[in-house]
């Protein structure tokens, strides 16, 4: 995702610096898009006994990612960065896999996000190192604070998978 447009800030990390974090940030938020409109694919359509249970918890699982995307898309910006935060874009650059379509069965939904969540928490901690390597420790606070809450989402997920 190239980013053409740069702001004038009084953030005293060098020029370099901050573009190789809102370019790291930006994919961090089109990743989250994504993950959050899979979220919503999955809240929308399972089925299943224990469709109420799940339909909510998926929704609670939506709203944490939105508050991400807000909160990333705003700390691009601060960098001085344009955040690149349409649909559009986060499809054309998300890491993620394309959710499956022709699954309802409640426990095929909880494995197909529990697969995306452990790989965007996997990206989420190689953010916060690249951060923390460049000396924005701000950054790398803000995406220890989305790993710790997407490690929870995943063990509520993972323990629907576990007998």
């Amino acid at each position: 995702m190239t980013q053409t447009t740069e702001f004038v800030t009084r953030i005293d990390l060098p020029l370099e610096r901050r573009r190789t974090l809102t370019a790291m940030l930006n994919q961090q938020l089109a990743d989250t898009f994504d993950l959050m409109s899979q979220t919503k694919q999955a809240h929308w359509n399972v089925k299943g006994s224990q469709f109420i249970a799940l339909h909510e918890l998926f929704d609670e699982l939506a709203s944490h990612l939105s508050g991400f995307v807000d909160t990333l898309a705003e700390r691009v910006t601060a960098l001085g960065g344009m955040a690149m935060g349409t649909v559009r874009m986060a499809a054309a650059t998300s890491r993620l896999p394309e959710y499956p379509t022709d699954i309802t069965d409640g426990m095929a939904h909880v494995a197909a996000l529990a697969d995306r969540f452990a790989a965007y928490a996997h990206t989420t901690r190689q953010a916060i190192t690249t951060a923390a390597d460049l000396g924005d420790q701000a950054t790398a606070d803000l995406l220890t604070e989305i790993a710790r809450t997407i490690d929870k989402d995943l063990w509520f997920l993972e323990a629907h998978l576990q007998g």
